[in-house]
């Protein structure tokens, strides 16, 4: 992100600052080519008007067709339900569109949303997201975007987890130092700096507290919990993903699973292979599926470093719900999926798009804001795009995504 971006970012959230604090606090900016403000308004300039109602106006006064890029820092609902942006950008050409939080009554995904039917929109980053987040905070956890909805995400999260498991090591770090690091390798570096440890030393206390931390959540993991609970097709979808890029039966293949959790699902997907090894950071999970799977292989892992493994000796790689953790490094476990895969083999991985809110029994879509309590219904198809990038990378072809109603399905043949 440049530093140019950053700043107009930074700009439509002091905008949305003049905003009455007693409603809903929206800030845009408009640029042009030449970095030059254009203009600005705020919910609420004008007599408790929208904020696009004002800057149409001013735009009218300026006479301009076109402007380079516009940085918004809510995607709204008008009071008829259609998306502001998306009339503001029938009537403006606009190159770029940054794009912070979507809005807190967005409970779906919509056709005509711009930011999922348009493409190539940015967003603003996850520190400048809690910001507006707070600037917005009652509106946010008045709305099903809060994850109170679901006991088991609200309660354990991982980077307090990581936090605890740091400091029993005698390595104090907050949750904030936790979530301003996320990452095996800028958390040691983080210690590195701190404590004037080795760098071995600080990697093998990352990596010891991440699988505790995760063994904690995921390896007793209550299914009633997940959003596939709500979704009795999951298999079927998982199944007519991996159809699309082999005509080969699960059974008949050498299969890579990894990121098992409690092993719920790998159960269900997996037990009538006979050639499987699962991979994880965290030894309950394996165990428990060692129990169910008796004749599988387990190997305590991350995806990042499977140098256990021999290369080109898998057939299909399947990763559900691993690769958007906030502590993966997609682009090292893509290439280590590469390297272990045959050519022309598949590789199947899914992106968490949900939490069921346990009293309704409905999904509310979208990934957590890191160092909060609420969902970003866009942060899953971002991460989604991310993955997609780095399969390219890494040499896989024919990528393809599905999203279903509680994850999105990326699936790719390694070149």
């Amino acid at each position: 992100m440049s530093p140019n971006t950053t700043y107009w970012m930074n700009y439509a959230i002091s905008v949305a600052e003049r905003a009455p604090t007693q409603g809903r606090r929206v800030g845009v900016a408009l640029v042009s080519e030449h970095n030059e403000l254009l203009c600005s308004a705020f919910e609420g300039e004008a007599a408790g008007g929208s904020w696009y109602r004002t800057l149409r106006s001013k735009i009218q006064e300026l006479g301009t067709p076109s402007v380079h890029s516009a940085y918004l820092t809510i995607n709204t609902l008008s009071a008829d339900g259609s998306f502001e942006l998306g009339a503001l950008l029938k009537e403006v050409r606009i190159d770029r569109v940054y794009v912070g939080l979507p809005d807190p009554a967005l409970t779906t995904y919509l056709d005509e949303d711009p930011v999922t039917a348009r493409g190539h929109v940015h967003r603003f980053s996850d520190d400048l997201q809690r910001q507006i987040l707070q600037q917005n905070y009652d509106f946010y956890a008045a709305s099903e975007q809060r994850i109170d909805c679901n006991p088991h995400y609200s309660t354990h999260r991982i980077s307090e987890a990581v936090s605890t498991r740091l400091a029993s090591r005698g390595f104090a770090l907050t949750r904030s130092d936790v979530t301003a690091n996320r990452g095996r390798f800028a958390l040691a570096s983080l210690l590195r700096q701190r404590y004037g440890i080795e760098p071995e030393e600080a990697d093998r206390a990352v990596g010891a507290a991440l699988s505790e931390a995760f063994d904690a959540k995921y390896g007793a993991y209550d299914h009633a919990y997940d959003a596939r609970a709500a979704n009795a097709r999951w298999m079927d979808d998982f199944m007519s993903v991996y159809r699309q890029s082999s005509t080969h039966s699960l059974p008949s293949v050498n299969i890579l699973n990894v990121g098992v959790g409690a092993g719920h699902e790998a159960a269900a997907l997996f037990s009538g292979c006979p050639r499987i090894t699962f991979v994880d950071i965290a030894e309950s999970g394996l165990a428990n599926i060692s129990r169910r799977i008796p004749a599988s292989r387990t190997v305590v892992s991350s995806a990042e470093d499977l140098s256990a493994l021999p290369e080109s000796s898998y057939d299909l790689y399947v990763s559900l719900r691993t690769y958007n953790s906030s502590f993966f490094d997609t682009s090292a476990a893509a290439s280590e999926a590469r390297r272990v895969l045959k050519p022309e083999a598949v590789i199947v991985v899914s992106v968490a798009n949900g939490f069921l809110y346990t009293q309704r029994g409905c999904v509310v879509p979208g990934l957590i804001i890191p160092g909060t309590e609420f969902v970003d219904l866009y942060r899953g198809m971002d991460t989604a795009d991310l993955i997609g990038a780095e399969f390219e990378s890494a040499g896989f072809k024919d990528i393809r995504m599905r999203p279903t109603s509680t994850e999105i399905y990326l699936s790719a043949v390694a070149a």
